[in-house]
C-alpha cells in the first residue's frame, strides 16, 4: 500500500488549534473592563481545575492564555472629563437623523447589542474627541453625525439634549 494512503492516527487529520487572535493596537480598558478581564481569568482558572477531558483542558488553557495576555497588557485609561468623547463616555448623537446612544469601551468589554462599542470600531473612531453640538462626517456622508450629549460612565451628562430632540 502506498504511503500516501496510510494513516498513522486520527490526530494527524484534525484541524490545528490556533491561538485566539489579539486585537491590534494598545489594550486600552476602563476600570470595569479590567475587572471583567480579571474575572474571566479567575473563572477559567477555576474551570480548568475541574476538567478531565484533554480536549477541554487544551481549549481552556488556550482561553486562559488569551485572557492572561489581555490582563498583562491592559492599560487603564484615565477617567474622562466628559468634555469630549473618549473611552469611558456615553455619547448621545443623531446619525442621519436617528437618535442613538452608545458607550465607548475597550475591545474586550465591547458588547454592541447592549450599546458597548469598542474604541477601535469605525463609529467610535469617528466620534472620538468630538464635543456636544459638533457635526461629523461618517461613512462618506458630510455632517452625518451630530453629537448631542456626553456623559462619563456613572456621572451626569455635560450638555443637555436639545429640547426638540428630547424623548
Amino acid at each position: 500500500m502506498s504511503v500516501a494512503f496510510r494513516r498513522e492516527g486520527d490526530e494527524e487529520h484534525l484541524e490545528p488549534r490556533f491561538e485566539i487572535p489579539i486585537p491590534p493596537g494598545p489594550n486600552l480598558v476602563t476600570a470595569r473592563g479590567l475587572a471583567l478581564i480579571r474575572g474571566r481569568v479567575a473563572e477559567i482558572t477555576g474551570q480548568l481545575e475541574k476538567l478531565s477531558d484533554e480536549t477541554a483542558i487544551k481549549a481552556a488553557k488556550r482561553d486562559l492564555r488569551y485572557w492572561q495576555t489581555r490582563e498583562i497588557t491592559a492599560e487603564i485609561v484615565p477617567v474622562p472629563s466628559g468634555a469630549a468623547v473618549q473611552i469611558g463616555t456615553v455619547v448621545t448623537f443623531l446619525h442621519n437623523g436617528k437618535r442613538r446612544s452608545l458607550t465607548i469601551v475597550g475591545d474586550d468589554e465591547a458588547d454592541p447589542a447592549n450599546g458597548l462599542v469598542s474604541f477601535s470600531a469605525p463609529l467610535s473612531r469617528a466620534l472620538m474627541e468630538a464635543t456636544p453640538g459638533e457635526f461629523l462626517d461618517f461613512g462618506g456622508t458630510k455632517d452625518a453625525i451630530e453629537v448631542l450629549q456626553i456623559a462619563v460612565i456613572g456621572v451626569p451628562a455635560t450638555a443637555p439634549v436639545r429640547p426638540d430632540e428630547a424623548g
